[in-house]
């Protein structure tokens, strides 16, 4: 209701200017909002991560006390037992460094291999050796010597040396938080300390007979703890800049290096567990290790501790990982492993009071008669095994002393100091900052993990500094990025540009104003290339922009109106040599910019626009951002509306100067290129999950978004599912297993980088010449230029959550002609990779051996899909019609035949035709073949047959993967609609795409409205056609045709009109165009006006065309000094010499005068609203109403005389300025707010603003008729090679038919013949099981080829829905991430900014508030 509300007090707003307030409103130019629901799930995932890692570390470590119980000498377990439990105990030590040999072993197998430094490796190799040492003689020696409190507190030692590292290199970010460690050393010592006085406490009170040998285990283990410390020497070594050239030279081969070192790791444990426990201790019986029946308690305790052990360190670390990438590390990661100690010690401290309490139902009086029992519970069933060492082993304490109980104190106070000292140590945890994605290896420093200790090891672990990049000090540098979104058009509608503007607007507001720092650290350009942007009028032969172009412009305006409720501030028109192009400067200061390309000047179609903007962007702007010196700017070219400041400095930034900002300082790795359609919608979210993509790897080189197909009708319906599932399943294993092959140009971010490469770009201009060519350079550009990064060695990635919208077929004719292009340029890029699939596999890391043989068995899989859904509708017929399998295989094979037959004969458009009435014929057999299925495991009386199975489970997966994606489940419902297109879209299609192979039209969006459209003729006095005999006769009188009439007859020179400045600033009062006769009763009022006018403007008279200098300044401000004048000379000299004569464009005038609607009344009343609105502070609300009541009766007192909808004359709009302007100043001055005359100074002006019409700069025309002779001329191919091109084609098309064909045949006919043959001869004999569970006397009978192919497709959907579980997860990580730190929408608070302007320039307030008001005062 509000919102009604709102739209209505707008509504009424706009209808007090003009008899027209209505608006079109497209759907998302509202703010978005963070969701309340999105907040809520946040923190309930933070809840629940943080949970897990408590729970799966406490539960690990404890695991690892109980087996340390379990197998200590002192427990009252069996020989066999303790020697069972101590072999666990290596198990779980094994287990981590056996998984990361395996991570590492197919990194370098199957990603990269890297030589190493034998030396650097060696050194690694002794560091780890050592670790592994004191681990082995920790875990397995002196722990199985103490009491389990005491195991628990001893592993706080291990961080003693990082502390001790902290001290020396002064690793603080301020002086006095030096004390973090020097405490954390203090409490480890004191804690080894108190450890040996308990422990000769113990020994002198003669508690549960403990001996003097302890002392030797107190001291082993201390030296223990302390080659465990070394385990993490990395950290401060990196955080300190030292060792940077090894360090640096490890990480390019850490992966061998962990290969050999977790072998190592491995064999040192088993040596440890060797030589003591059988060399020396000689308690490893071999014949212990063979179980009997009896022994499944000892086998099941043993083996569900050490799993339980194993899996929970593993999870503990990866949900570790996981708090945080979500941003949660200090509530889901640091405090819940600080905790782990004190939640550990709780929970047994309470198992042991309940078991105290009633251990065999009757009450014990002391701990110590509690103690004594247990001795006489080893044999009963009563209490657990578990429970009964854990009891035993506190027993070993003083509690159970004779004597005095007190020194359990000092066991409480060893485990405070212990705890505390590492808590301090790994202070820097809780201040760690994360980006919003961040790699693993750049928030932890080793990838191995202790389970024995895996709350220290992970926080150990964590950088003291998170890396941005090689140096430290290159933060900002390393996150600032530009993002280029360029859109290519080829005749999108008016509703399809609604949608890309609307989108451009939504990311200019949030990202905001380009000069203010941002939390995503990006600026942003949008480029729009229209291609077939002119036309040339039937009548007058002039060339002008078609009616695209004027759907675009009305597009542009009307979402500005949407945005800001005014006209566009800023327009700049510039001729070009590809055309023209329109420069937009969005609300918030971003820019908007058109180009038009003209297809007889450049080449048109998608993939040339896309060469034309990468080397606009990437050549030509990266080549002025690196060489600013080489290009000729002058001072005047950039100067503002607002003249000079008494200092040099221009006030409201150029277009100019928002292009050379947006790139300043930004390497190419941080340039990004927006490939976008010209109908796409997204949202700035989905275009920062995309960039973060691109910062979290060096290697991605492109990552693409979720491609959502929008329109409606069954075709869509199609669609819709088909994308579902080929995003859901093999997008995301694309992602998971490899690279993604293809990046869809509707929705893809690029890295300029990777497009810069060698044979990326370069390669991406190649002409078309041979067929092959053509199909797969022209008719899937995308696919191939994601081929050619693959190639180089980059990684295209896949982000589930970047949504994006576009347009798709909503006719069979256009999806058939769509695909006709999609489906051979697939293949043929498939077939290139794959061809040079050794090649990549060295180049790419991403690309591995088995990712080749996956895409290979994918590319077999739809090769053979014609023949699969032929036999698939055989064994409809085979059910429905109870035919015999032979026949029912001749008979569903005739209909493909008939149809290869006549796509070879009829016309393109024919063969569509009967493609779609096959297509629902085909529709009902897919009915009955879904039921034929049904009917078969109803005959059969089970659904455990091979392909009952496949379709329950192909169910079940879709069902889960759909839900799985809740926003999209939906879209489960199309999924019977596409079962029952399964013929049409990959049987006919198939064909269908073969067949016409040979036609390399783009097939869709042909059609060109605006090429025979006549234009609206300006200054024409008449316009007359007649009909004379036989003769048809136009007469034709222009404003031209008179003056040359007039001159001729009186000699007299003809009345030019007012010219149109060329300039780099053109106010209103230079642009005004010429006003056409008014025939109203105020005519002769406003030519009066238009004399005076000329007169006071004589000095633009002797102009007889258009000015061409790029660099002509406007007039002087009054109140610059003679200094400044002088040092203009040298300009202005240059200036003179620029001055030439060249005419305009006939497209400029029709264009410009759509933009100059915003000087009608009307419109400069509202826009003089927002505009005051918009540059005045919120709290400023009682001035603004005053502002804005008092200069609209102004304007319309000095407007009094001209319509609504008319647009005033030069000396009107120069008249209306000054009084603004006077009446602006001295409604400040009454209210005494003189300093924000500069900002409603600004807002008149923009309001009085014409748009501008300029030249290009010398350089870059320079750059485009060099890259149009270049790369970029139109195609003009001979006849000759045109017939050798077809000809070409055709042999071509018919080799792949043929292949394809004789593929498919073989696959139908070796089915035939097993059925001719039978299934009693030749049949694999499947057991056949009853729902119940019952086995079926009679087996099944299938055939080994359709088992085959049965089995080889689950596999595939398995593998698939196995990496799309994976993949669900990390997105829904970086969801969480990004909601943690998404940008909340601010206001924009312009004093601030006037402030600080004034405070750096405080000449600039002196300078523009002296008015002539205040020299008559």
């Amino acid at each position: 209701m509000a919102d009604l509300k709102n739209r209505g007090r707008n509504r009424e707003e706009r209808h007090k200017g003009t008899w027209d307030p209505f608006l079109l409103n497209p759907a998302g130019s509202e703010k978005e909002e963070k969701r309340t629901c999105f907040r809520l799930a946040q923190h309930l995932v933070t809840v629940i991560v943080g949970l897990a890692v408590l729970t799966s570390a406490v539960v690990a470590k404890g695991s690892l006390l109980v087996l340390s119980t379990l197998s200590s000498p002192r427990s009252m377990r069996t020989d066999k037992e303790r020697q069972f439990y101590m072999l666990m105990l290596v198990f779980c030590l094994v287990c981590p460094n056996f998984l990361v040999f395996l991570k590492s072993l197919w990194k370098c197998a199957f990603k990269s291999f890297v030589k190493p430094n034998f030396k650097t490796m060696a050194f690694i190799c002794a560091i780890e050796s050592l670790v592994s040492l004191g681990t082995a003689i920790l875990v397995l020696i002196v722990m199985p010597q103490f009491d389990i409190l005491t195991n628990l507190f001893i592993s706080g030692g291990v961080c003693i040396l990082s502390a001790i590292l902290q001290i020396v290199f002064r690793l603080q970010s301020e002086p006095w938080k030096i004390v973090f460690p020097l405490c954390s050393l203090v409490f480890t010592v004191a804690g080894y300390f108190l450890l040996g006085l308990d422990y000769y406490a113990r020994v002198t009170s003669y508690v549960d007979r403990q001996g003097g040998d302890c002392y030797a285990y107190i001291g082993i283990g201390i030296f223990s703890s302390l080659l465990i410390s070394v385990c993490w020497w990395e950290n401060p070594l990196q955080a300190a800049n030292r060792m940077k050239a090894t360090l640096h030279e490890l990480d390019g081969f850490r992966d061998f290096v962990f290969c050999v070192s977790s072998v190592l790791r491995i064999i040192v444990i088993g040596g440890v567990y060797l030589l003591y426990h059988y060399f020396c201790e000689k308690s490893i019986i071999w014949t212990n290790y063979e179980l009997k029946a009896e022994e499944w308690e000892l086998l099941q305790i043993g083996l569900g501790l050490f799993f339980l052990q194993a899996f929970c360190a593993a999870a503990c670390h990866w949900f570790g990982v996981v708090a945080c990438k979500i941003h949660a590390v200090r509530m889901s990661f640091a405090l819940p492993l600080c905790c782990t100690g004190p939640a550990t010690l709780l929970l047994g401290l309470v198992l042991f009071i309940m078991a105290s309490n009633s251990p065999t139902g009757i009450d014990g009086e002391s701990i110590r008669k509690f103690c004594g029992s247990l001795a006489s519970l080893n044999g009963k069933n009563t209490t657990s095994v578990v429970m009964l060492e854990i009891s035993r082993s506190i027993c070993h304490t003083s509690l159970n002393s004779y004597y005095e109980q007190w020194p359990f104190a000092m066991l409480a106070i060893e485990g405070m100091c212990m705890w505390l000292g590492f808590v301090t140590c790994t202070h820097y945890v809780w201040k760690t900052k994360v980006q919003r994605i961040e790699r693993t290896s750049q928030l932890f420093v080793r990838r191995l993990y202790e389970s024995c200790f895996i709350d220290l090891s992970l926080l150990l672990n964590t950088k003291m500094k998170v890396a941005r990049a090689h140096t430290q000090d290159s933060e900002s540098e390393i996150e600032n990025c530009v993002i280029y979104l360029c859109a290519t058009m080829w005749h999108e509608t008016y509703d399809e540009m609604l949608k890309i503007i609307t989108s451009m607007f939504r990311l200019d507001r949030y990202r905001g104003d380009p000069e203010k720092p941002h939390n995503d650290r990006f600026n942003f350009e949008s480029h729009i290339y229209v291609d077939d942007a002119f036309m040339i009028e039937k009548e007058t032969g002039k060339r002008v922009v078609n009616t695209y172009v004027n759907d675009l412009i009305n597009v542009v305006i009307e979402v500005y109106r949407v945005f800001t409720h005014k006209e566009p501030d800023d327009v700049s028109i510039i001729e070009t040599p590809y055309g023209g192009r329109l420069v937009v400067v969005l609300p918030e200061g971003n820019l908007l910019i058109a180009h038009l390309k003209d297809k007889s000047l450049i080449r048109n179609k998608k993939r040339w626009s896309q060469i034309m903007y990468l080397y606009y962007l990437l050549g030509w702007k990266g080549y002025v951002a690196k060489n600013p010196h080489k290009i000729k700017y002058k001072a005047q070219s950039m100067r503002s509306l607002d003249s000079e400041t008494g200092n040099g400095t221009w006030y409201i930034r150029t277009q100019n100067d928002l292009e050379t900002h947006c790139r300043k300082g930004i390497t190419d790795e941080n340039t990004f290129i927006l490939a976008l359609d010209g109908d796409t919608d997204f949202k700035p979210k989905a275009v920062i999950l995309l960039v973060d993509r691109l910062r979290m790897y060096e290697t991605v080189g492109a990552a693409c978004g979720r491609i959502h197909p929008t329109g409606m009708g069954p075709m869509v319906w199609y669609q819709k599912f088909e994308y579902a599932v080929g995003h859901w399943l093999q997008k995301t294993s694309e992602h998971v297993f490899g690279s993604v092959l293809c990046s869809p140009g509707c929705f893809s971010l690029f890295r300029g980088s990777a497009l810069m490469d060698d044979n990326v770009v370069k390669r991406y201009t190649t002409k078309s010449t041979r067929a092959s060519e053509y199909v797969q350079f022209d008719q899937g550009e995308d696919r191939w230029l994601c081929t050619l990064l693959l190639m180089q060695g980059w990684r295209v990635e896949y982000n589930a959550a970047s949504d994006a919208y576009t347009k798709s077929p909503e006719e069979f004719k256009e999806f058939y002609q769509q695909r006709k292009r999609w489906g051979p340029s697939t293949l043929a890029n498939t077939l290139d990779l794959l061809h040079s699939g050794a090649e990549t596999v060295k180049r790419n890391t991403s690309i591995s051996r088995l990712y080749i043989f996956y895409q290979m068995f994918t590319v077999g899989s739809s090769i053979l899909g014609p023949a699969s859904v032929t036999l698939m509708i055989a064994g409809a017929f085979q059910f429905v019609f109870k035919i015999t399998g032979t026949l029912s295989i001749i008979i569903a094979s005739v209909p493909p035949v008939f149809y290869i037959i006549l796509c070879f004969l009829l016309k393109a458009n024919t063969q569509i035709t009967i493609a779609a009435i096959m297509s629902v014929m085909y529709a009902f057999l897919m009915t009955a073949s879904f039921f034929s299925i049904i009917g078969d495991m109803v005959m059969q009386g089970t659904f455990l047959t091979p392909t009952g199975v496949f379709l329950v489970s192909m169910t079940i997966m879709y069902m889960v993967t759909a839900i799985l994606h809740p926003e999209e489940f939906g879209l489960i419902i199309y999924g019977l609609m596409y079962f029952i297109c399964i013929p049409s879209g990959y049987l006919l299609l198939t064909i269908y795409s073969l067949v016409n192979m040979n036609d390399v039209s783009w097939g869709t969006r042909e059609s060109n409205k605006g090429g025979v459209e006549v234009k609206k003729l300006h200054n024409v006095l008449c316009d007359k056609k007649c009909q004379l005999c036989c003769w048809d006769m136009a007469l034709q009188v222009t404003q031209e045709t008179e003056n040359v009439i007039f001159q001729k007859i009186t000699g007299q020179p003809a009345l030019q009109a007012v010219p149109l400045l060329v300039t780099n600033q053109t106010t209103a009062q230079e642009t005004a165009p010429v006003q056409q006769n008014d025939v109203s009763p105020k005519g002769a009022e406003k030519e009066k006006e238009k004399d005076r006018f000329e007169k006071h403007e004589t000095k633009y008279n002797h102009v007889a065309s258009i000015s061409s200098s790029d660099y002509s300044s406007d007039k002087k401000s009054l109140l610059s000094s003679d200094d400044d004048e002088d040092e203009d000379d040298d300009d202005s000299m240059t200036d003179q010499t620029d001055n030439r004569i060249i005419p305009v464009s006939d497209w400029v005038y029709p264009v410009k005068d759509e933009f100059l609607k915003k000087l009608t009344s009307a419109n400069m009343a509202k826009n003089l609203r927002e505009q005051i609105r918009y540059v005045l502070p919120p709290s400023e609300d009682e001035l603004c109403d005053e502002l804005v009541l008092m200069l609209n009766d102004t304007l319309n007192t000095e407007l009094s005389r001209v319509g609504p909808e008319d647009i005033p004359t030069n000396y009107q709009i120069e008249q209306l300025g000054e009084a603004l302007n006077r009446h602006a100043r001295q409604i400040l001055k009454n209210n005494h707010k003189r300093k924000l005359e500069l900002s409603v100074k600004r807002a008149i002006e923009k309001t009085l603003t014409a748009p501008q019409v300029k030249q290009l700069d010398e350089d870059e025309n320079d750059f485009w008729i060099k890259l149009i002779d270049r790369y970029l001329k139109p195609i003009n191919d001979s006849k000759e090679h045109k017939e050798q091109v077809s000809k070409e084609l055709k042999s071509l098309r018919n080799k792949a038919v043929f292949l394809y064909f004789m593929i498919n045949l073989l696959w139908v006919v070796a089915t035939f013949f097993l059925q001719a043959i039978g299934n009693d001869v030749i049949s694999i004999k499947i057991p056949k099981y009853f729902p119940n569970g019952s086995l079926s006397d009679e087996p099944l009978l299938v055939e080994p080829l359709s088992l085959m192919f049965l089995l080889s497709f689950a596999i595939l959907l398995l593998i698939q829905f196995i990496a799309m579980l994976y993949h669900r997860v990390y997105t829904l990580i970086h969801i969480v991430s990004y909601r943690s730190k998404e940008k909340d929408y601010q206001e924009v608070d312009n004093q601030k900014v006037e402030d600080d302007y004034i405070a750096k320039n405080p000449g600039a307030m002196e300078i523009i508030t002296i008015g002539g008001d205040d020299l008559l005062a």
